[in-house]
Formats: C-alpha cells, structure tokens, sequence
C-alpha cells in the first residue's frame, strides 16, 4: 500500500509540474510583449495573464482556493500584509488578491529560467543582503502605491517553518504603512502550508486552500514612533484568526 500511495504521488506531482510549465509557456509570449510597456501599466497586465494561469492551475491539480471576506472589499490601494507559510503562497495571491497589486518578492528567484523572467517584471524584487538594494525596493513599493497599486508583503520575511502560527514580524511593512498613511490590510493563507510543505517538491498534495480578509487597519495619525504598537496589533489579530481555523500547539514562538 505505501509502494501504491509513493507511486500516486509520484504521478500527481509529475502531472502538476507538467500543467504548470504548460500554462507558463503559454503565457510566456504576451508577457514578453507586455513587460515592453514598463514596470506600471506592463506590470498591471501581466497580472491579468498571471491570474489565468493560476485559475487554470489549481483546479487542474484538485486544490480548491476559497475566500472569505470579513470585512467589504474597498478600491483603495493597501498594504496586504499576508502570513507566508509555502511556495504556494505567491500563485494564492494572483488567484485571489484584488488588481492591480505588486508583491516583494526574493530576487533569487528571478533567477530560475523562463520562469524568472516573469517573476522579476511581476513583483518588486528584494535582495535582503544588500542594504541599497533594500533601500531601491522600498523606493519602488512606494511608488506603486503612489501610483494606486496595492502591495503584498510577507512581514514574517521568510516561509514560516515552525509549528506557530506565525514568526516575528519585521518592520518593514509597518513602516512603509505609517509613512505614507496607507492603512494594512490582513490576509491568512490558512492551508498553503498543508498543500505544499517544507520538504520539496514531493510534498506536495491537492485538497482545500482556505484564504481569509480581514478588517483593514488605519493607521492614520500614527509616527514612527507606534511601529511596535500596530506591529503587535496586527500580529495579535492574524494569530487569533488563525487559532480559529486550526489547531496549534499552545507554545508561541517569543516575538
């Protein structure tokens, strides 16, 4: 039985990688030609090939991506803070987030063949290393949002492995929020982790992809004095909407 259950799962991640590469060659051209039109108005239209090939994706592959909203969807641009437990993470986003918007992506990606080619002109790329490097990305986030795109941050800055709900959270996103007075708005993948864990590729596996809105939070009148106070704010209100929708050890991760 297990020999049986080794060679499915051979079999559907073979079949998912190959429905994957399928869509993203065919998506390839156009994208090409939109990236022509600059990081703005090229990037907006990418996104629109980007959702097609994440709706054509899952689907295909038995993981079914459903939304609740607890809060009403606004036009405004935000800052959609998201808890980031797998490599899925970033193809929910397309599939569910309103457009247009940018994540902050891992530069290294962009260096994956074909595939970086559409990842480096569809986020804006961070090199956590280089201090001017950090400083040009958030340069760029802020001129998104400028501009009326909405950006997508992980706060927790890397794929949370640990058996919380979430790891500490980095300023980044808090500070960019109190600068330029544009309110968070919450988002928990509450079942990315599941579908696709830490281990490769092999562990990946269909089933129900939960992804939740919450209320957004203002920050008006806030300084960068109160970055620690809706740090903690916006923490505390991921993690008990988490805890609500599954089990956790009672040990927390210290922040």
């Amino acid at each position: 039985m297990k020999l049986l259950l080794k060679l499915l799962r051979v079999i559907y991640v073979v079949y998912a990688a190959i429905i994957f590469l399928g869509i993203m060659f065919l998506i390839l051209p156009p994208i090409f030609l939109a990236s022509l039109l600059g990081k703005e108005k090229g990037g907006n239209i990418i996104f629109y090939f980007l959702r097609f090939w994440a709706h054509a994706w899952f689907p295909l592959v038995g993981m079914r991506v459903t939304k609740e909203h607890l809060c009403k969807e606004g036009n405004e641009p935000c800052i959609f803070v998201v808890n980031h437990r797998s490599y899925l993470d970033a193809a929910i986003a397309v599939k569910v987030m309103r457009l247009p918007f940018r994540p902050l992506g891992k530069v290294e990606m962009s260096k994956i063949p074909f595939f970086g080619f559409i990842y480096k002109n569809s986020v804006v790329p961070v090199d956590r290393s280089n201090a001017p490097a950090r400083a040009k990305s958030v340069r760029e986030m802020m001129s998104m949002l400028k501009a009326g795109i909405s950006v997508l941050m992980f706060p927790e800055g890397t794929t949370n492995e640990t058996e919380a709900p979430l790891r500490p959270f980095h300023n980044g996103a808090f500070r960019m929020a109190i600068e330029m007075q544009i309110p968070l708005k919450p988002v928990l993948y509450v079942d990315a982790g599941d579908r696709f864990p830490a281990g490769g590729l092999m562990k990946l596996n269909p089933g129900k992809c939960r992804v939740v809105f919450l209320d957004p939070i203002p920050v008006d009148g806030l300084t960068l004095d109160d970055i620690n106070t809706l740090k903690q704010r916006v923490y505390d209100v991921m993690d008990t909407e988490l805890r609500k929708r599954r089990k956790y050890p009672t040990l927390e991760v210290t922040r």
